[in-house]
């Protein structure tokens, strides 16, 4: 298992109409005021209207967090508002699949395996 370091995850509305990988970076720079410098990554996942932003900076996250208590909108183009939940990413559990493996590969072999990715 590997854990999440300096990420918040943004929650978008599931109601929300779908908005542009540009749209959320606009977002992030825009009304949530963080420079390019902090962030370090943006990871997207569109269909759960799901945002998770990797900062250099763990103090700015924490002081995002305050400031905004958690809290934010999005304004789409069409003039609605989009409630956002902000808050620190934790480590949580992932679903890997693995293809074309034989049945007789051990789960100890699989673990040996991935253990230098986690």
């Amino acid at each position: 298992m590997s854990e999440r370091h300096n990420t918040v995850f943004c929650s978008f509305d599931p109601k929300s109409p779908r908005i542009s990988a540009l749209d959320i970076h606009e977002w992030i720079f825009e009304q949530q005021h963080m420079p390019e410098n902090v962030v370090t990554m943006v990871e997207i996942d569109g269909t759960r209207r799901q945002v998770y932003i990797k900062s250099t900076d763990f103090q700015y996250l924490q002081d995002l967090l305050r400031s905004t208590t958690g809290q934010s909108e999005y304004k789409h183009g069409n003039g609605e508002i989009s409630q956002v939940k902000i808050e620190m990413a934790g480590m949580g559990t992932r679903r890997v699949r693995l293809a074309n493996l034989s049945p007789e590969t051990t789960d100890e072999a699989v673990s040996f395996r991935l253990l230098p990715i986690w």
